[in-house]
């Protein structure tokens, strides 16, 4: 429940900035955003480029939409998940059963409002009927893959592991490159925060045990930036200063570049060397606020960018870490209100979920080590 609703309203609070740079934010909103605020433009429904998409006023997005899908596949199957899984169970969620859709304001199918790297998930399973395993190769690489992925962290507990390689099976059909790559690594992440008694090493040890390439070198950077870090900012200038620093920190690697509507000409693009910007962003604020949920989620809101997605993933490892009690009830309550949808439900079908996965992960290791001590004895 801490990962679902903490992530959720990460998503929530972020969507009102998204896109935009933190000077941007504190004009339209007399300062930096504290908690929901209303839509960019009074008038949503038409202002570009905005619209049709109503974003603030506690509404989720696309992101904890897509989280929502992948936890009703997990309730369904009780079991772990792979790429046939998102061809079998997913893409009919998405195609073939109508739910509220905050943003638009309206019931509608999940594929009319996911962006269209979200969209080639149905093009190439449903229409093109491509292998599951290869189906995400050409498609825009970006953190839509990552942004929905917590829920394989949480039925991997303690397992950064099983969770990078879950996560990468299951993204299969949909992403490849940084983008897949970021997906495996934050469920690692996550996995790590949930254990019992993890800190903040805990998960910076997952990700940089598991990660590959431009991902890695992106994380190494922020992990050394705020190697031995205690400046936990104290006010607005300070909250200001670790911005910069971030992005100072992930520039380098991120692809789509310094202006966030105007991408750069290898933006979304495979590569060896980039990372997307949301994951290493993400660990910063998480880092830089020492784990507290309620200021890495509102630091990462004001970062402005991709805002919603990084809240969201900064929100779901502060909340794994810190427990259900983390999130503050002042935003979950009017957030699910506003958005029709009961967080906490969604928590609690997957730690359902979760609980026959991981009794089924008990009895197969004892198996196993059954049968090695038998092959150790012959």
């Amino acid at each position: 429940m801490a990962v679902i609703t903490g992530a959720a309203v990460g998503d929530a609070l972020g969507g009102a900035t998204e896109g935009w740079t933190p000077e941007q934010i504190e004009e339209r909103h007399g300062g930096r955003v504290t908690g929901i605020v209303g839509p960019w433009y009074p008038n949503w429904r038409d202002a570009r480029p905005i619209a049709p998409y109503h974003k603030g006023d506690g509404h989720i997005t696309d992101d904890t939409l897509m989280t929502r899908a992948i936890v009703e596949v997990y309730a369904k199957r009780r079991a772990h998940l792979d790429a046939y899984a998102m061809a079998e169970d997913l893409v009919p969620l998405m195609i073939g059963e109508p739910r509220w859709v905050p943003e638009l304001e309206s019931t509608a199918l999940l594929l009319q409002r996911v962006f269209l790297a979200e969209k080639w998930i149905v093009a190439k399973l449903h229409y093109g009927h491509v292998d599951p395993r290869e189906a995400g190769v050409g498609n825009i690489v970006n953190c839509g893959a990552a942004m929905y992925i917590a829920p394989v962290g949480v039925v991997n507990p303690g397992d950064p592991q099983a969770a990078y390689a879950e996560a990468i099976d299951l993204t299969a059909p949909h992403q490849s490159s940084y983008g897949r790559e970021a997906a495996g690594v934050l469920a690692a992440m996550v996995a790590a925060s949930v254990a019992p008694g993890a800190g903040l090493d805990d998960i910076v040890r997952a990700a940089l045990a598991v990660s590959h390439d431009g991902t890695l070198a992106a994380l190494q950077a922020v992990a050394d930036a705020f190697q031995g870090w205690n400046a936990t900012p104290k006010n607005d200038d300070e909250e200001r200063a670790l911005a910069r620093k971030i992005r100072e920190v992930v520039a380098p690697f991120d692809s789509v570049g310094p202006e966030y509507r105007q991408m750069s000409m290898d933006a979304r693009r495979p590569s060896r060397t980039k990372s997307i910007e949301e994951l290493p962003a993400a660990l910063g604020f998480v880092l830089g606020h020492r784990g507290d949920y309620r200021g890495a989620v509102l630091a990462s809101v004001n970062y402005g960018r991709d805002a919603d997605s990084i809240a969201s993933m900064a929100g779901a490892l502060c909340a794994g870490l810190g427990g259900a009690a983390s999130v503050p009830d002042e935003w979950i309550d009017p957030i699910g209100e506003a958005s029709k949808m009961d967080l906490r439900e969604t928590g609690r079908l997957l730690a359902s979920a979760a609980t026959d996965i991981v009794k089924a992960d008990r009895a197969r290791a004892q198996a196993r080590l059954a049968a090695l001590d038998a092959l150790d004895a012959a």
